[in-house]
């Protein structure tokens, strides 16, 4: 695998995969507020009252849901109960009892009884234990994958001109669509001459071009800001850099929300939905610009150009400085030798393309927003 791109459920998906994935899950959607003594643990599961509907003989009425809470919930849980995460992760591992001890003792104890909100999903058969996605304050208001996609598109086409879908993925933490422009390019052979893909062979002094390009990113379950980030995108290997210092934020958080399932209201929904819609077409109109990769461009070549005199110990502190794991210190290594560019440009490029073989989508558009940090560190050794 490490010298290929990985694909797999919800890890560069196709925009159609993606739509599919989220109208699915949508569907399933249920958020509830309830104070924290009216919780309770049982068998590794979080138990929530009156959140799942039964037909009776008098209609309709909302019995007690069970959930299974992912590892986000669990972080959630261990934040807003004080539990040292590692504590709680390894009693899930290795003492369910004990787990469930843990979270009924500080669910149901006096000074942590505050209102929170349970992110969850219904059993897909309408039987067993549905999905705990998050566990957070009664203060955080969702703006939904599914909303963001569908406003980004539309900011998009408001924008005006051709782009391209680059690919998407989909997590428990977050969703990432990248957008690129092929009308929008320009040559950086002091970039790209020295370097050759590690996945095609293709070199790029036959081809130094550069896409400009961004990502909109979102999380629902608390795991981050909804985001549109600049990035560049070389041809001949789909590398991407992000220019995070550039980003475009917008924070989830609101007024307190009351106790009980929570039905988002539309004027709620109308409001996200137009600053997604917005911010997209402001986006366009910034980062898909021929002056903005200009400028760019011209600031990594400034950094490209330092000999790496030494890979192994340079790359070796570059990982220490950004807390690469060792087999990702590994892989870059193996990546920068085959890329042939002993610069510091060649450190940037095994930096992403490292991280399209990655299978946790987090961690590769994690690794992927580090790479610049990379090039300015190997350029100042």
């Amino acid at each position: 695998m490490d010298d290929q791109r990985f694909t797999g459920p919800g890890r560069n998906a196709t925009l159609d995969d993606l739509v599919g994935l989220l109208q699915t899950d949508h569907a399933r959607q249920l958020d509830v507020v309830a104070p924290a003594s009216t919780i309770t643990a049982h068998d590794g599961n979080l138990v929530l009252a009156g959140t799942e509907p039964i037909l009776g003989p008098d209609g309709v009425d909302l019995t007690t849901g069970t959930y299974t809470p992912t590892a986000v919930a669990d972080e959630g849980l261990a934040d807003k109960l004080q539990i040292p995460l590692p504590y709680l992760r390894r009693l899930r591992e290795t003492h369910l009892p004990l787990y469930d001890a843990n979270l009924n003792g500080w669910l149901h104890h006096p000074a942590q009884d505050r209102p929170l909100l349970v992110r969850a999903m219904r059993p897909a058969t309408g039987e067993g234990p549905g999905i705990a996605r998050a566990v957070l304050s009664d203060r955080y208001r969702p703006v939904d994958n599914l909303d963001v996609l569908l406003a980004a598109l539309d900011g998009i086409r408001q924008a005006g001109g051709p782009v391209t879908i680059d690919g998407a993925d989909l997590t428990d933490r977050r969703m990432y669509l990248r957008i690129r422009s092929d009308a929008v390019r320009l040559a950086a052979p002091a970039l790209l001459d020295g370097y050759t893909s590690p996945f095609t062979g293709a070199r790029g002094a036959d081809n130094p071009i550069v896409w400009a390009g961004f990502t909109v990113t979102n999380s629902e379950t608390g795991c981050g800001a909804f985001t549109i980030t600049p990035r560049l995108v070389v041809e001949i290997c789909t590398n991407g850099m992000t220019i995070t210092k550039d980003a475009v934020r917008a924070v989830h958080l609101g007024g307190r929300l009351d106790d009980g399932v929570i039905t988002w209201s539309s004027d709620t929904q109308r409001k996200a939905i137009a600053l997604v819609t917005a911010k997209a077409r402001d986006a366009v109109a910034a980062f898909l610009n021929p002056d903005y990769l200009r400028r760019t461009l011209v600031r990594l070549e400034r950094a490209a150009a330092t000999p790496v005199d030494d890979p192994a110990a340079t790359i070796t502190h570059i990982a220490s400085q950004l807390h690469f794991t060792a087999g990702e210190q590994t892989r870059i290594l193996s990546h920068f030798i085959r890329g042939g560019d002993l610069r510091s440009a060649g450190v940037l490029h095994a930096v992403t393309s490292v991280a399209q073989t990655l299978p946790d989508a987090d961690r590769a558009h994690d690794l992927e927003a580090q790479a610049l940090r990379a090039l300015h560190l190997a350029a100042t050794l």
